[in-house]
């Protein structure tokens, strides 16, 4: 939930009425944005971990 408020700063209550599977959605679409920005700052290096494969 803290990958979630830091990114949106959305309050605990807010992110606490998400659904998990909202919020795992939510993380999923932050770390895309997060791998873009990554990827055109510095395109030698590779993309961070896809939370999709942690399960």
């Amino acid at each position: 939930m803290a990958f979630i408020a830091y990114h949106l700063h959305w309050s605990l209550a807010e992110i606490s009425m998400l659904a998990h599977r909202d919020r795992r959605r939510w993380c999923e679409e932050i770390s895309k944005i997060n791998d873009k920005i990554n990827a055109a700052e510095q395109p030698e290096r590779s993309v961070g971990i896809d939370i999709r494969q942690l399960g």
